[in-house]
């Protein structure tokens, strides 16, 4: 009876099934049984329309079977699907093709090995099946991430891990293959497959010395051991790839040779740059534009020593470039000399920028960590006169290539630090970073002091700020710019009181420079307003507005005999500044005195705005001194309206006065003294600021008598600092030296004489050693008769 049932249950099962499973044997060693498998086919050729229940049949015995470690049962299930492809080629096939391909990705994703070679084995044989129409819907992600990992295997068995690689090369050459012949074959040139098949070939490739030196010299393999060679076989099918690539391909497929092998790339390209070093300037200008291709690659997986290899190349013939340029216009000949002076020059700069493009780009490439230690690299580079502190040899480059080296320097870390934003800005200006780039903006030069600022902007602006401040004006309403801004860090705040100082100094310094064009206010301005922005608490707000004060007053003074034009350049760029932080901070009372000021000068005095002073032909005053004092921001008037809003006004009334360092020295200024600044109250209502004693000056009660008596204070002070002035300017520093040293000695002399007479040793019962007669006697003191302080008797 049972019997019966299964024979009835069997018929009524639809008869494709039933074909199915007739080729499946009892035992699967005995195989795909044959003649069942020719009904099969035979049904599959006459009703095409099953094929894809056919297909869907095998899948799902496929997969138990897999599951079930069935191996046999396996190989029987493939050996018909490939039977199957080869005899249908209907339209009806492609149903059934997503079958074929789900067990073959079935088969790949198993961890057995001669699986996985048998999947590979059928996806070979259905990439050279020609397709009647293509397949709009198919792709081939996961068989080229599967062979491509395949190519990778790490197989502890030496000849299964040689089989896996062999097989993915196989996979990867029939995916090319089937896609290539698809009109849809741009698929596969996308950067994502091309990214995981060109390295699977290549670093199969590069075993091939290994593997050949295994096998035999190169000449004994036949040509069955070079088709089992992954060496060889990966070399066959990366040509194959290249040969089927068209010209808008091409890009995609060698792109990922560079950065499989981007600095074996650099090194032959630097090593050739230094072969062509006395080349014609066009013929190196080719090379490094070639290197910045390269490097453009390969920036992103650059590791230090590279890194710093090709730094110092491109400085040692940026160096060379300079020097070959000043030979030119000397008369010199360097290089080829067939070419005149002039063009040789201009093509010497064509080096040269080809040389800044291709540091800033690779630096501005890096990651964040090592852009900060390639801004310090190229900072150490930086020659500042009177010092040795940089690397760079400039000894035959003379003071006019040593310029032309300092500005291509700093244009190249203007480039390494675009964009590049820190967390906090001791990240970005760290001590050993931000003493030497401030160096060069107390140099003579208008331009490397523009670079000096414009660096410094891209690393104090962290909230892209900057474009909206571009160019110096009165902001009507400072709200419209929506400044991007954050709470003041720790770190921060911390920052500016250790250097806040150094970089007031040399905002003041910087716009008393007699060279300054518009760019060069433009840019201090905001530098200003970015310190405002980022890095201003209350206290920093208080010194920045002293500073403003500070270039008001010495515009009007003008101690260092600047131009007119330059005079009302400082009194616009306070304004402007005052006009921005008015807004910011938003005091009422003292938004209203600054645009009062901005009112009166734009009726009596336009030249001390910046939008007349920096216009053409504007009519500058003959002189400062007659105006009216509300052309002016009082102090008074400041310190009232600041203090009415909380804030500790106390230092407003201590004028700003930058102190005096060795870069003046260093930076080859005129003179030392010339950085030295006494603060006067010139305006009447001004909040009255303490006088400042000369370091020579006693104080004594005469002194104090002087101090309340005014009359004829002003010609007094100019008298005492013409004195000081015309006597460190004269007097050698020998004698200046020794005056400092004896007033020191004095000062410790004093000081002895004062605890020789405080402090005495305690008197002691045993008595106390005198000399009488030259002989030593002891003369003891009774404790009763001891005097001691107060303070030690209970």
């Amino acid at each position: 009876m049972p019997t019966r049932v299964c024979c009835c249950c069997s018929a009524l099962r639809p008869r494709y099934k039933r074909l199915v499973d007739n080729i499946f044997p009892e035992d699967p060693k005995d195989g795909l049984v044959k003649a069942d498998m020719e009904k099969l086919t035979f049904y599959a050729v006459s009703a095409p329309e099953k094929l894809d229940r056919i297909g869907s049949y095998l899948a799902e015995r496929l997969s138990r079977d897999v599951v079930r470690h069935r191996s046999g049962y396996v190989l029987i299930a493939m050996e018909a699907l490939d039977q199957l492809l080869m005899a249908c080629h209907s339209q009806s096939i492609k149903p059934f093709v997503e079958s074929f391909l789900h067990m073959v990705a079935k088969l790949l994703e198993s961890g057995e090995p001669k699986l996985q070679v048998l999947g590979t084995n059928s996806f070979v044989k259905f990439a050279n099946i020609e397709e009647d129409t293509p397949s709009y819907h198919r792709r081939y992600d996961f068989f080229v991430s599967r062979f491509s990992a395949m190519c990778h295997s790490c197989h502890s068995d030496p000849e299964i891990r040689t089989e896996i690689r062999i097989a993915g090369i196989r996979g990867i050459q029939g995916v090319v293959r089937k896609t290539v012949n698809d009109e849809l074959r741009a698929t596969i040139w996308e950067p994502q497959h091309m990214d995981k098949i060109v390295p699977s070939l290549l670093f199969n490739m590069q075993k091939i010395e290994e593997v050949d030196s295994r096998i035999g010299p190169p000449s004994s393999p036949s040509a069955a051991d070079k088709e089992e060679n992954p060496a060889v076989l990966a070399e066959n099918c990366f040509r194959e790839l290249l040969g089927r690539a068209t010209f808008g391909n091409m890009n995609n497929a060698v792109r990922p040779v560079f950065a499989q092998y981007s600095h074996h790339v650099i090194q032959e390209i630097l090593g050739h740059l230094d072969a062509r070093k006395n080349d014609s300037p066009r013929v190196r200008a080719g090379i490094i534009q070639v290197l910045l291709e390269a490097v453009a690659i390969a920036a992103k997986g650059s590791i230090g020593p590279t890194v710093l290899e090709v730094f110092n190349t491109l400085l040692k013939h940026l160096r060379l470039s300079v020097e070959f340029e000043a030979n030119y216009l000397q008369g010199g000949s360097v290089g080829s000399a067939n070419l005149s002076t002039s063009s040789k020059d201009n093509d010497e700069k064509i080096v040269q920028n080809a040389i800044i493009q291709t540091i800033g780009f690779f630096g501005s490439n890096l990651p964040d960590y090592q852009r900060s230690e390639i801004m310090m690299f190229i900072m150490g580079k930086v020659p500042v006169f009177g010092t040795s502190t940089h690397i760079l040899d400039i000894s035959q480059l003379g003071d006019l290539g040593t310029r032309r080296i300092q500005i291509m320097l700093l244009r190249s870390l203007l480039m390494v630090t675009s964009g590049y934003k820190a967390k906090t800005i001791v990240t970005a200006l760290p001590g050993s970073f931000l003493d030497p780039l401030l160096s060069p903006s107390l140099m003579e030069d208008s331009e490397l002091r523009q670079l000096v600022l414009e660096v410094m902007h891209n690393l104090m602006d962290r909230h892209d700020n900057r474009a909206k401040l571009r160019g110096i004006r009165i902001i009507p309403d400072v709200a419209d710019l929506k400044i991007k801004r954050e709470k003041i860090c720790r770190q921060d705040t911390s920052f500016m009181k250790k250097n806040g100082q150094q970089l007031y100094r040399h905002i003041y310094l910087g716009c008393k420079e007699e060279d300054n064009v518009q760019k060069n206010y433009e840019l201090l301005y905001t530098s200003l307003a970015l310190i405002t922005i980022e890095l201003a608490n209350e206290e920093v707000v208080i010194d920045l507005i002293r500073l403003a004060i500070a270039l008001q007053d010495s515009a009007i003074i003008n101690e260092d005999n600047l131009p007119m034009f330059h005079r009302c350049g400082i009194m616009a760029l306070v304004a402007a500044y005052l006009n921005f932080v008015s807004q910011m901070i938003a005091v009422p009372a003292f938004c209203q005195h600054v645009s009062k000021v901005i009112e009166i000068r734009t009726m009596e005095a336009p030249y001390f705005l910046p939008e007349h002073i920096f216009r053409d032909k504007c009519m500058l005053p003959k002189s400062l001194e007659k105006h009216e004092k509300n052309l002016y921001f009082l102090t008074n008037k400041i310190a009232e309206s600041l203090g009415g809003s909380g804030y500790s006004v106390e230092r407003l009334s201590v004028p700003y006065v930058p102190q005096v360092t060795d870069e003046d020295r260093l930076s080859r200024r005129k003179s030392i003294v010339d950085t030295v600044s006494i603060q006067v109250d010139i305006l009447s209502n001004s909040v009255p600021s303490d006088d400042v004693v000369s370091n020579t000056e006693e104080i004594t009660f005469e002194a104090l008598k002087k101090a309340i008596d005014t009359n004829g204070m002003e010609e007094q002070e100019k008298e005492k600092r013409r004195l000081v002035i015309e006597k460190f300017q004269k007097a050698p520093f020998e004698e200046i030296a020794a005056q400092c040293e004896s007033k020191a000695n004095l000062l410790h002399d004093r000081l002895a004489q004062i605890l020789e007479l405080t402090i005495r040793p305690p008197p002691s019962p045993s008595g106390t050693l005198t000399i009488t007669s030259g002989h030593a006697q002891y003369q003891s003191v009774p404790v009763y008769e001891m005097k001691f302080p107060d303070l030690c008797v209970y």
